[in-house]
């Protein structure tokens, strides 16, 4: 279950993959939020804003060993 969470995975190496998952996380909170469902926009919401600080913050672009 651990692997589902590994957002070191050499896939999201690329700047346009951490983009990509980050924008459609935030973007579908606030689509949720819009429709009036405040569970799912708090949650989507949360994984965006987890996967903007593991993506460009604490981010590592070395090969994790």
């Amino acid at each position: 279950m651990l692997k589902f969470f590994d957002v070191h995975n050499p896939f999201y190496r690329p700047l346009w993959r951490r983009i990509l998952v980050t924008g459609i996380c935030l973007g579908w909170g606030l689509f949720e939020l819009a429709t009036g469902n405040p569970f799912f926009a708090i949650l989507f919401g949360a994984a965006g804003i987890y996967c903007a600080h593991q993506f460009f913050i604490a981010f590592d672009p070395k090969d994790p060993e």
